[in-house]
């Protein structure tokens, strides 16, 4: 069967970030050794940012494409835009760093383009192996860029670390996905759920679940798949780890909001694996982080918690816990890409001022860049005017709305502990004397406009929310049917 013109224009925004990056693949052999490679990076920018134009357009076509294995609805749309957000932010913020590193390879931002395919396809579709192939497509670009730094033995070690665990980990799902058909003769999420609630679930279905959960749960750094998380985050690009800290963890909520509640709604007892997910990730999370030095690895830890933060929400029930994940996940796309793209610069040439004794007097020597961080920092512990207050507000209160009193005090507790180690680089950069050594500091234009975006979208969450939420709950509800 030929696939229709309105099939295409459902997954316009992946062709668009696919013929981008084969263009950025094209021309870069075709340029000087000496080229910076910023004309590349341009190009791709400017393919991030005609993805989210081209998601509105796809918005205005919903429906099911190519045999039922994509789905356009509001909910694919908000992951479509925010992923592609992501992008375009997390590539503006690269072009003075890939200088600054004397990193001159133009396939850094195809690998961005073609990662970005595999997350939005992720989010739209609704066949479990297409999810899988699109798991996969974001999958090796994140393995790639992780060791981008191929000079420095910490980045090489971080790429071989995430190839050989996350492919350990997809293999859960893809056997998750095998044993769910066994279990059901489908494998498309919305056929499973309508077979799976008519009848009695099989045992079997329930052991699917639990390794699709397992498979999901390594791609969102949730405890007890985490382990791989601080040494990754350490080793790769700054830039690279705020885009692994959100997009990827984005689309794959968006799968697990999918497969949790429109096909296995019916199973209850993945609920009771998710809560005590969540309280691990959260405990286990912020433990780490207060004995850190290192400002990636505590940051990276703090990802392992505010995972857990978001799975929360999973466990409230679907009406007001789907929108909750939803605006979780944007704001804290807004704040960690920002928080990471102050670090990538800050770093310097070969990421030298990453411990915390180098933020001191940060205040001082660079004003701007302090106060942009300390509005990141502050938007992680949930200070109001900020969107990380509101995501916190809206989890806690649909958990304490579907009744878990248990789950929420443990969330609420974590979060006073995560105040300490947040706070801590906020008093290092303003209550210290600056080191002597220091490197100088001036925020290039592409990385100002970056970080001015992340600090927009931030506040604007902390003090407009109501449009986000409002179209998150149409989501959700949309998304259910």
């Amino acid at each position: 069967m030929i696939p229709a013109v309105s099939d295409y224009l459902r997954i316009l925004p992946e062709l668009v970030l696919t013929i981008f990056g084969m263009l950025v693949m094209l021309i870069e052999p075709l340029l000087p050794e000496d080229n910076n490679r910023k004309f590349l990076g341009a190009l791709a920018f400017v393919g991030a940012v005609t993805a989210v134009v081209s998601c509105f357009c796809m918005a205005c076509h919903p429906g099911l494409a190519f045999s039922g294995m994509v789905r356009v609805d509001q909910f694919s749309v908000f992951f479509h835009v925010l992923i592609t957000l992501i992008t375009a932010v997390v590539i503006l913020g690269s072009f003075e760093y890939l200088n600054v590193q004397r990193i001159r390879l133009g396939e850094y931002y195809a690998l961005i383009l073609f990662g970005a395919v595999g997350m939005t396809l992720m989010s739209s579709a609704v066949e479990l192996v297409l999810v899988f192939i699109a798991l996969e497509i974001s999958s090796i670009s994140s393995y790639i860029l992780a060791g981008f730094r191929r000079n420095v033995a910490t980045s090489i070690e971080s790429s071989l670390k995430y190839f050989l665990l996350g492919s350990f980990a997809t293999s859960f799902f893809l056997y998750g996905v095998a044993l769910m058909f066994g279990a059901t003769g489908s494998t498309k999420i919305y056929e499973i759920g309508a077979t799976l609630l008519s009848e009695h679930a099989p045992m079997l279905a329930f052991v699917a679940v639990a390794l699709m959960i397992v498979g999901l749960g390594f791609k969102v750094a949730a405890a007890p798949f985490h382990v791989w998380t601080p040494d990754v985050y350490e080793g790769a690009p700054s830039p690279i780890v705020g885009l692994m800290s959100t997009a990827p963890k984005a689309a794959a909520f968006a799968v697990l909001l999918r497969i949790l509640f429109a096909a296995a709604g019916s199973i209850p007892v993945w609920f009771w694996l998710v809560w005590v997910l969540a309280a691990l990730s959260m405990t286990l999370g912020n433990l780490g982080a207060l004995i850190q030095t290192n400002v990636k690895r505590m940051l990276a830890y703090s990802s392992i918690a505010h995972a857990g933060y978001l799975l929360v929400a999973f466990t409230a029930t679907p009406a007001v816990g789907i929108p909750a994940a939803m605006f979780y996940t944007a704001s804290y796309a807004a704040m960690n890409v920002g928080a990471f793209l102050v670090i990538s610069h800050f770093g310097n040439q070969g990421e030298r001022y990453v411990n915390l004794d180098d933020y001191t007097g940060l205040g001082r020597r660079a004003p701007a860049l302090a106060a942009i961080l300390t509005i990141f920092l502050l938007s992680l512990i949930g200070i109001p005017i900020t969107g990380g207050f509101f995501a916190k507000f809206y989890v806690f209160r649909a958990a304490l709305g579907s009744n878990l009193i248990w789950l929420t005090i443990i969330g609420v507790v974590n979060s006073a502990i995560a105040a300490y180690y947040y706070l801590r680089i906020i008093v290092v950069m303003y209550m210290r004397e600056p080191a002597e050594e220091v490197p100088t500091i001036r925020i290039p234009l592409g990385l100002g406009i970056a970080l001015t975006a992340s600090l927009i979208f931030t506040i604007y969450l902390g003090v407009l929310p109501g449009k986000v939420l409002a179209y998150a709950i149409s989501s959700a509800q949309g998304m259910l049917k």
